[in-house]
């Protein structure tokens, strides 16, 4: 932030510079009568400059935002593929092991989310639910190979979650740099300012658009500061992976239910 802020005074030293300079060495005719030409260009350098920073911190954050939402659609299919591969180990290793694939996943909307609203950050027991998925995997033993590949896919699909989960903290925690919102709220007050430095006669129609003006600028700062956190404000990213992930753990089981019964149903037969 000093090294910021000291480019900006030396800029604006630089730029009187030139100006009382530039004064002594021009030609008498190049002078103006008045001083509003000097007004309308720092004006419509401060607007130019508000709407650039600010289209370029909004398609910055949007984009952001939509990272971070494909992060948490890659951690829930990372689950659902681990929840699914283990349907080939042993009945005991297999409710086990489901059991805490549900677990990490009820965590995560419990317990982590509501940590990444208020902080920022991820919750440390949530990962360790993934530590222990992790470990009750590995642990399985057998020489049958449907059980060792079943083992590699779900370590595999583990792998995923973890990595998705890695994106999704460092989504987190990323924010907008500090002198980028200098930048756009210093437009923001020489815009605002506008009005008052040209000179504008104050009449019903004037307080109107300013009135709007100042809405637009309020919405579209609130707008940056909602998509800078991503899980977060009015636009924070919905759980709904999660909540398919849990869906699809619950069909699956419905299914493998059904296969045995039709299983057993022959065998009676």
């Amino acid at each position: 932030m000093p090294q910021e802020l000291l480019v900006g005074i030396c800029a604006a030293v630089i730029a009187v510079g030139v100006l009382v300079i530039g004064d002594r060495v021009r030609p008498r005719s190049w002078r103006q009568n008045s001083d509003e030409s000097s007004s309308h260009l720092a004006l419509d350098l401060a607007k130019t400059m508000f709407t650039a920073v600010l289209a370029f911190l909004f398609v910055a954050c949007w984009n952001q935002n939509q990272n971070a939402y494909n992060h948490t659609i890659t951690e829930s299919k990372g689950l659902v593929d681990t929840y699914l591969a283990i349907h080939e180990m042993p009945g005991p290793d297999r409710q086990r092991i489901q059991n805490k694939v549900r677990t990490y996943t009820d965590a995560v909307l419990k317990d982590e989310w509501p940590v990444m609203e208020r902080e920022s950050r991820l919750n440390e027991s949530t990962g360790q639910s993934l530590d222990a998925l992790r470990d009750a995997v590995i642990a399985v033993r057998s020489m049958d190979p449907a059980v060792v590949e079943a083992r590699a896919r779900a370590l595999a699909g583990i792998d995923r979650v973890t990595q998705a989960r890695h994106d999704r903290a460092i989504d987190a925690a990323r924010s907008v740099p500090q002198f980028l919102y200098i930048a756009l709220c210093f437009g923001a007050v020489l815009v605002l300012l506008n009005p008052v430095l040209t000179g504008m006669q104050v009449t019903r129609r004037s307080v109107a658009m300013t009135a709007l003006l100042g809405i637009v600028i309020g919405s579209s700062l609130l707008a940056i500061h909602d998509l800078e956190r991503p899980f977060s404000g009015v636009l924070g990213i919905p759980t709904d992976a999660f909540g398919y992930a849990k869906s699809q753990y619950d069909q699956s089981d419905r299914q493998s239910n059904q296969h045995s019964t039709g299983g057993r149903l022959t065998s009676d037969e």
